[in-house]
Order: structure tokens, then C-alpha cells, then sequence
């Protein structure tokens, strides 16, 4: 008769097991951690005291990895977005491993703060720590309505995670640099001048870049519709699942008529039948290789430029700079970028307003009726 906690395989992350041996029986319990297979053995253990310990009761709970499988097969198939639900997946099996095999209901909320604390440690950024600890939470809180625990341990955590300000991580050109960028894509990689061109004259994300179809391009209106994005090897909807119209410039408008006339060239002199749905695609037609891009065209075109190294997405950014430096509204760029709120815009840019504050206290004097200078007879 007895109780022992060990590991059938040896590893750092592999699952402990509480072994039971009592009146000629023998069973193997998966827990998860050493801490919770020992306090696990304890309550084993004490039930053997007390003659309390029915071994054909002690069946395997339910764990939270069985439970998160269950939750995404019939919450995330019906209302995520494929992209969400494949980031949900991979973030599951990459950093909750361990919460995996935790039973759901003894899960605390020592624990989730314990990987809070790790992740951050190993370097993730902060905004993808708050993406991880609202995974737990959303499951958490989805077992709760299942009643099968009584309380969200992960919730009101946030306060744990310091995220950074969303200006720090805007790193955009100025006119003249974006222009250099764009000469130098010109010169030595003509193809995809169209397509960064694009970027930096209407501040699509990449994905939505790649998913741009022909059927989106109004020349008679002047404008591009944003109805998809090419995200995790699959179309879905933009970002925040609404189309957005985005008005497209003179010389954009210009440029892609050039390109519709180039790829109906290309088309018959490759033997593909028609042009591809896509607007901007690779050499062989189909939708431009993320990694490819990045690294065969967008850095060497940066060093071709003699430009530091920044993100595509920055391209984004510099389009949000420049319309703010040319005057225009922090609402229109808003619309034009497509943020789901208002809020989100004047977080990341609002400091690149022109004249913002000044107009601000500014606008203080204008409810004075009386001022100092008129009551000292100066004016």
C-alpha cells in the first residue's frame, strides 16, 4: 500500500503522475506539475488514513487542455475567425503546455499569475503576455458557464502585465525617405514597386495587400475596397471584420491601371488563361510569399535605400504620419486605416498633430470674454 509521485518520462515540462497502490490495486493519475501531483498525493494519502479512499471513484478530471480542445471545436469553429482560431491553437500548444494538463478545476490563480510572470520573462512582449492570459481567461470563464468550476481564477489580471505605450512601437519614414524606399524598389525590384506604392499611399495591412483583388479597385470612384485579408495561409475578413473604403490617389489609380495592363500581358505570355484574382502576386500568379517578400525585397530595398531596417507594417504608419503632417483629420485617418475605435488612432498618433496642443490651450481663450489686455485699456 502506498502513494508515490514521479515522472515516466524524465524532462523539464513533462507531466508528473501520482501512483496509488491500495489493496491490490494499482492506478496511475496524470496531474500536471510536480506541486500539484505532491498536494494531489497528500489528499490520497490522508484519504488512506482515514479508510476514506474509494479507488473506483478516483477516475482522471477533466483537464484544462481536454476542456480549451472541446471549447475551440464548437466556440471557435462558430464564432472566431480562422486566423484567430489557428493563433488560438498555436498559442495553447506552444505556451500553456503545462496548464494543459492541469486539472480544470484546480487551477489557481497563483498559477496563472506564475505564467504571467514567465512569459513576460522569456521576452514576449507585453501585448502578447495580455493575448495569452485573455485565452485562459475566455476558456476559463466559458467553464464557468458549463459549471464546471465555481470561479474565473484569470480574471482582473491585466494588472499584472505592463504594456508598453503604443507610440513606442511607431517607427515611420519621413516623405523624403519613403520616397528613396520607393525609387529604390523601382530600380531593382520593378515588380513589386505597385504593391509598396499601395502600402505606403493607402495604409493597408499586409494581409489585406495580399488578399487585394481586382473586384476591389473602383477606378471611376477612386477608390479601393478592403474586403479581405490573407492571414495564416487562408482569406478572412479584415481585422476587425468590417470592409472599409479607402480612397486611392492620383498617381496609385495611375500605377494600377499600368499593372492591370502588365498582368493581362503576362498572363498570355505565361499560358495562365486569365489574370489572377489577386492584384499584386508572385511570379508564377499566385499570392506573394509573406517571408519572401520581407527578405528578398523589402530589407534589401531598405539597404539599396540607405535606410534603417523597420517593419512592412511601418509602412502603415508612415502613410498615418503623413496624411497628420499634411493637415488632415485624426477621424479621416481613422477611416482610412479602418481601427475599430477612435481611441485606438489617437493613442498611436495623436501625438503627430500638428499644432495639437497649442490649438488646445488656444482654444482655452476663446471662452474668455474679457481679457487681461482689454481690461488694462492695452487693446
Amino acid at each position: 500500500m502506498g502513494v508515490t509521485v514521479r515522472q515516466k518520462e524524465k524532462g523539464k515540462g513533462k507531466p508528473w503522475w501520482v501512483v496509488i497502490c491500495h489493496q491490490g490495486k494499482r492506478k496511475s493519475v496524470k496531474i500536471g506539475d510536480k506541486t500539484a501531483a505532491e498536494n494531489f498525493a497528500s489528499k490520497i494519502r490522508e484519504e488512506l488514513k482515514t479508510g476514506t479512499l474509494d479507488m473506483a471513484s478516483k477516475k482522471k478530471k477533466l483537464t484544462f487542455g481536454e476542456y480549451a480542445q472541446k471549447w475551440l471545436d464548437g466556440y471557435g469553429e462558430t464564432h472566431l475567425k480562422y486566423s484567430t482560431l489557428k493563433g488560438y491553437q498555436v498559442a495553447i500548444r506552444v505556451h500553456l503546455g503545462n496548464l494543459t494538463e492541469r486539472p480544470l478545476d484546480q487551477i489557481t490563480r497563483a498559477e496563472i499569475k506564475e505564467i504571467i510572470f514567465e512569459k513576460l520573462k522569456t521576452g514576449l512582449s507585453p501585448k502578447t503576455v495580455t493575448n495569452i492570459k485573455a485565452l485562459i481567461s475566455s476558456i476559463l470563464s466559458n467553464a464557468v458557464e458549463d459549471e464546471l468550476i465555481a470561479i474565473n481564477p484569470a480574471i482582473r489580471m491585466g494588472k499584472f502585465i505592463k504594456n508598453k505605450d503604443r507610440k513606442s512601437n511607431v517607427n515611420f519614414l519621413t516623405r523624403e525617405e519613403a520616397q528613396l524606399f520607393l525609387e529604390a524598389v523601382g530600380k531593382h525590384f520593378p515588380r513589386y514597386y505597385p504593391f509598396f506604392l499601395c502600402a505606403l499611399r493607402t495604409g493597408m495591412r499586409l494581409g489585406e495587400l495580399r488578399a487585394l483583388e481586382w473586384g476591389d479597385v473602383d477606378f471611376q470612384g477612386g477608390f479601393i475596397e478592403v474586403r479581405r485579408a490573407y492571414v495564416r495561409g487562408a482569406i478572412t475578413t479584415p481585422k476587425n471584420g468590417k470592409s472599409r473604403r479607402i480612397d486611392m490617389s492620383r498617381q496609385l489609380a495611375e500605377t494600377l491601371k499600368s499593372l492591370l495592363v502588365e498582368r493581362k500581358r503576362e498572363a498570355l505570355a505565361k499560358g495562365w488563361g486569365e489574370i489572377p484574382g489577386q492584384v499584386f502576386v508572385n511570379e508564377d500568379g499566385g499570392i506573394i510569399h509573406e517571408a519572401n517578400l520581407r527578405n528578398r525585397v523589402f530589407f534589401k530595398a531598405l539597404t539599396k535605400a540607405g535606410l534603417r531596417r523597420i517593419r512592412i507594417h511601418d509602412l502603415r504608419h508612415t502613410f498615418a504620419s503623413l496624411l497628420l503632417q499634411n493637415g488632415e483629420s485624426i477621424v479621416y485617418v481613422k477611416d482610412q486605416l479602418g481601427h475599430s475605435s477612435i481611441s485606438i488612432t489617437v493613442d498611436i498618433y495623436g501625438h503627430l498633430v500638428p499644432g495639437a496642443n497649442r490649438q488646445a490651450v488656444d482654444r482655452l481663450d476663446d471662452d474668455v470674454s474679457i481679457t487681461y489686455a482689454q481690461k488694462a485699456g492695452c487693446v
